[in-house]
């Protein structure tokens, strides 16, 4: 379904984000450019807002067919708060259709303050990760909102350090997930692999072996592995192997 929304707590803001078309006129920071997207950073009022705008839903067929990348982000950051997984705000979204085929759509989100994602920790090899009890506060959170994804039969199919948010009071957000989706049966067991492989890609590099263990029983809500657990372990650590 095409059309525009504004939260109505934003309502003071509809000059700037009222439709579509101020959307597409605004200017701000270029974050990311790409064929079918954009990404502007902006402030308003002293708050920071970050918009993606969306003119292509993908080539051929997938201008008619499929679910709009756009659309699956905004419902997914939706899902994710409904599920109580801290997440980005939205404060408008909307998309509008030419013809039959995608047209254009837009997401606003407000930042998260004094938050960064736990890639840019891991590059600059940030102190807080020698820190056990940080560390397990932010293990077990991570641990915890992965697995109420799961539960859902639902898999973010993009779960990287990178979007993972942690803030001043080391509360974990999931953000940036248009590719996440349903899945079930073998399929869902595969995709929830490929999100704690994701996850791993980047800890087997930044943690001790029994750090990523003890992520993994939290995440299982167990105190030992059984044999299903050790086989998806050794799916786990072998998934990206020849690909990286």
């Amino acid at each position: 379904m095409a059309g525009w929304t504004l939260e109505p707590g934003y309502a003071h803001l509809a000059e700037a984000f009222g439709s579509l078309e101020a959307v597409f006129a605004l200017q701000g920071e270029q974050l990311t450019r790409d064929a079918l997207s954009q990404v502007i950073r902006l402030q308003l009022a002293g708050v920071t807002y970050y918009v993606k705008r969306y003119v292509g839903a993908g080539r051929g067929l997938r201008r008619y067919l499929g679910h709009p990348r756009v659309r699956a982000e905004w419902q997914n950051l939706k899902r994710f708060a409904k599920w109580g997984i801290p997440t980005a705000e939205i404060v408008a979204w909307g998309l509008e259709r030419d013809g039959m085929a995608f047209g254009r759509g837009a997401l606003i989100t407000r930042e998260l303050p004094r938050t960064e994602d736990l890639e840019h920790l891991a590059r600059q090899h940030d102190v807080r990760l020698r820190n056990r009890t940080w560390l397990r506060r932010v293990s077990e959170q991570v641990a915890r909102y992965t697995r109420v994804m799961h539960d859902h039969h639902f898999t973010h199919n993009d779960l990287k350090w990178r979007n993972l948010l942690v803030d001043d009071e080391d509360v974990v957000h999931f953000i940036d997930c248009p590719n996440g989706a349903f899945w079930w049966g073998f399929m869902l067991r595969y995709r929830i692999t490929k999100d704690l492989a994701c996850l791993d890609k980047v800890a087997k590099y930044h943690l001790s072996r029994t750090q990523r263990l003890r992520f993994y029983l939290q995440y299982r809500r167990r105190r030992r592995l059984n044999p299903s657990d050790k086989k998806r372990i050794r799916h786990i650590v072998s998934f990206f192997e020849g690909r990286e």
